[in-house]
């Protein structure tokens, strides 16, 4: 007699077999979904152009100046902007969740844009002065750098705090602080600036995507994309490091040089994206926790390409909305984002029913 064994449906294959392929479902839609919000947002302006045209301009030419100078250098560069910034935030967002515990850490909240903010403001009111044709000769180059180097001072008052203290809520409040501290350091630097400096400024503290021209785009690529390649790398130091860093210690992972590295990413990326769109908030707090609710786990070599993909949707999805017409204005991606995502914080504090 030949005994014929068949692998019911609840065999552990067959269920992990069924877990790949829906995880690879959801891939799979999150990357339609996120081609579709990038046309979407070339055809979405206060100039209204034919899909048609749009594809000509797009590919080579529509036959109109006009509209080929709309597609290609002003909504294409800021859809791509948007793109890297929202992906890059929410990257950030999941490297200092994972290094603190802390389901509400993210670059705004815990001060990190402030202090990127606070470097740009010392550099944008610094017009008018002796060193300023010195800072001007540098380029875009500056404002990156002084906008990573506050970012980074920041992350280290934080990252000593932490070495001190172990309470996450209490960190990230300390955080909280840190971030008002740069904000009233900005506020007095205003106070000394001349009328021209204060306008741009304050214009740039509501957030554009649209400033990113084409001569600015190779360097804010190269910084994000060496920053998330990094990411990669460290899929498997982040997930021990979820586990406890005594854990982490034990199987002969270095803590303090992982913590240096997260930090100098999480600069970096950061920095790059404030210093050449302005603050944008809580990008970078809620898509972590989508990325971990839509494929149920906290293994990041799943949570990191998601929250890549799910940052960028929503970015560009808030900056279509902001350039619906309004009076012929557009909202501050800024204003939109924040309208979207506190909602979001206050859903994943009652989900946890803690901080």
């Amino acid at each position: 007699m030949v005994n014929v064994i068949r692998q019911t449906d609840h065999s552990p294959d067959s269920y992990k077999s069924k877990k790949l392929k829906n995880k690879k479902h959801i891939f799979t839609i999150l990357i339609v979904l996120l081609i579709i919000v990038f046309m979407a947002d070339l055809f979405t302006g206060n100039a209204k152009i034919s899909f048609s045209e749009g594809i000509n301009a797009l590919f080579g030419t529509s036959g109109n100046e006009i509209i080929d100078e709309i597609i290609f250098n002003y909504r294409l560069p800021k859809a791509i902007t948007a793109l890297l910034a929202g992906s890059a935030l929410s990257i950030a967002g999941l490297l200092m969740q994972t290094l603190f515990r802390n389901a509400l850490a993210g670059p705004d909240v815990l001060g990190v844009s402030a202090g990127a903010g606070l470097g740009v403001a010392f550099l944008t009111l610094l017009s008018g002065t002796s060193i300023y044709p010195f800072i001007a000769s540098l380029g875009s180059m500056a404002q990156i750098i002084i906008a990573i180097s506050g970012a980074t001072l920041v992350l280290l008052l934080i990252l000593a705090v932490s070495t001190r203290i172990n309470d996450s809520v209490t960190i990230l409040v300390l955080g909280m602080i840190f971030g008002y501290v740069a904000s009233a350091a900005i506020t007095i630097l205003q106070s000394f600036a001349d009328p021209d400096s204060l306008k741009i400024f304050v214009t740039w503290t509501f957030g554009s995507l649209g400033a990113v021209t084409w001569d600015k785009m190779p360097l804010l690529v190269t910084l994000i994309t060496a920053g998330v390649i990094l990411v990669f790398f460290l899929q498997k130091a982040l997930n021990s490091l979820l586990l406890g860093e005594k854990y982490a210690t034990s199987i002969g992972l270095n803590v303090k040089r992982l913590r240096v590295i997260i930090i100098i990413i999480t600069a970096i990326i950061t920095g790059a994206i404030t210093a050449f769109t302005g603050p944008i908030a809580f990008v970078g707090i809620v898509i972590p926790h989508f990325a971990r609710s839509f494929f149920n786990t906290v293994n990041h070599k799943t949570t990191i390409p998601a929250t890549l993909l799910l940052g960028g949707i929503l970015l560009i999805s808030c900056d279509i909305i902001s350039q619906i017409p309004i009076s012929n204005r557009t909202l501050p991606i800024n204003a939109v984002t924040a309208v979207f995502g506190a909602p979001m914080i206050v859903w994943i504090v009652l989900k946890r029913k803690k901080l």
